[in-house]
């Protein structure tokens, strides 16, 4: 069975009325977005980080997966797809994906300030005082920005193998997420699925580059409508 490797951003979340960073200029309660999402603000107030992050976990409450979502869950019908995210939401997950890796985190976790490897599934709000096994603080299970991404080594292992490569929801300007198309190997079909699709240098490297000019919802359902 070939394998199609995904790499989805915001625009898809964002279809299903998920708000993104860049919403209203990066601004959040007039707070700029780097004051609740970076180590340097979780030191400096804690109440405020976990505030935003417990609005955006509540928010998953009231979004449903969009048509892109299903597309893909459906295309395992017929290939192995490996979905890998720099969304925190599960609207993969949720759409039917068996298998998705999440770059930056996971809003429904929640993990230890003490021992990041204790992570533990997170329903409701994270509040001041909520602790791990160990006795310290939980925080949002998400990679902030200044911190590594754990995960972005199994991520370009993952691209390695792939047959087919589709590119979705997202500007290719983030890294190191936007440099992983680079490891797909040279013979791979590559899509790139977005009503305003920006080339970085990777993507111009690529002869086997295929641009589909919709939302995620749109192209995504002619491509795998095509591929199936």
């Amino acid at each position: 069975m070939e394998k199609v490797i995904v790499l989805s951003g915001a625009g898809m979340s964002a279809e299903s009325g998920i708000k993104t960073f860049r919403d209203q200029n990066g601004l959040w309660h007039n707070h700029d977005v780097m004051e609740v999402a970076s180590p340097q603000c979780w030191r400096k107030d804690k109440s405020l980080v976990l505030e935003f992050y417990n609005q955006r976990r509540a928010q998953l409450k009231e979004v449903n997966p969009n048509k892109g979502h299903l597309a893909l869950a459906a295309l395992e019908n017929n290939y192995d797809v490996q979905i890998i995210t720099q969304n925190v939401d599960d609207l993969h997950e949720r759409a039917g994906s068996k298998k998705v890796l999440h770059l930056h985190g996971e809003l429904r976790k929640a993990r230890s300030t003490k021992n990041p490897a204790l992570v533990y599934e997170w329903q409701e709000d994270i509040l001041l005082g909520d602790t791990c096994e160990l006795g310290s603080q939980l925080r949002p299970h998400i990679v902030w920005f200044g911190e590594a991404v754990p995960m972005i080594e199994r991520a370009a292992q993952l691209l390695l193998d792939a047959n087919i490569v589709i590119i979705v929801g997202t500007s290719m300007q983030v890294y190191p997420a936007a440099g992983l198309i680079a490891y797909a190997p040279n013979q791979a079909d590559i899509f790139y699925v977005d009503p305003k699709p920006a080339i970085n240098y990777e993507l111009r490297q690529l002869t086997n580059l295929k641009i589909i000019e919709a939302p995620a919802t749109v192209g995504l359902a002619q491509l795998t409508s095509q591929l199936s």
